[in-house]
């Protein structure tokens, strides 16, 4: 894990705080948007009356971050373009859902994007809501999903996701690699060191 690899998450008191509200409204969601503005926590989840509210511990957060840069060491090392929009809020009243991903990103030159190509979900905690069942319907095309050292790929086949061995939003990219890097001690050498391993071909 990032930064502490000698110590367990039990250690660390490092659990997410996350709260689950039922029967909201489409309009007790937009209000807690409201009264948050522009700040990125607590992060809100939102399906057909589930409202997951969830302030991500620093080593959600670190974690986030890790495998973020990695994927765009990886775009700048393939000539990949890419623009990052971290926790987007993405929303549909008619679909009745909404979400912020742990990061996010946009391939290629698009300026004014409508929804992101690729949301990086960390299962730090286990999630109250069915969150690719947010992300089908509001049309993202891939999920990644960190769980227990382990990356996993979520592809949108038609409504739902089908798990894939391989990315259709960045081919190549090798995700039992990126996380192997993950329990180096600092962001940055994790950078170094899979910028090199890459450089190895």
């Amino acid at each position: 894990m990032p930064a502490v690899p000698a110590t367990t998450r039990d250690e660390r008191g490092a659990e997410d705080d996350v709260v689950l509200l039922r029967d909201a409204t489409w309009a007790d969601y937009q209000r807690l948007l409201e009264l948050r503005g522009d700040r990125s926590v607590p992060r809100l989840a939102f399906l057909e009356g589930a409202l997951e509210i969830m302030t991500p511990s620093r080593f959600h957060e670190a974690l986030k971050s890790h495998i973020g840069r990695l994927v765009e060491v990886w775009c700048l090392e393939q000539g990949v373009e890419f623009s990052v929009y971290g926790s987007w809020t993405l929303e549909s009243k008619e679909a009745e859902r909404g979400i912020e991903p742990d990061e996010c990103y946009v391939f290629g030159d698009v300026a004014e994007p409508e929804r992101p190509d690729l949301a990086i979900e960390v299962a730090w905690s286990p999630p109250r809501v069915d969150k690719l069942a947010i992300y089908a319907r509001l049309g993202v095309p891939e999920v990644w999903i960190w769980r227990r050292e382990r990356i996993s790929i979520h592809t949108l086949r038609g409504d739902s996701y089908e798990e894939s061995p391989a990315s259709q939003v960045l081919p190549g990219i090798d995700l039992d690699e990126l996380a192997s890097f993950l329990d180096r001690p600092t962001a940055s050498q994790a950078i170094r060191e899979y910028r090199a391993r890459l450089a190895e071909g």
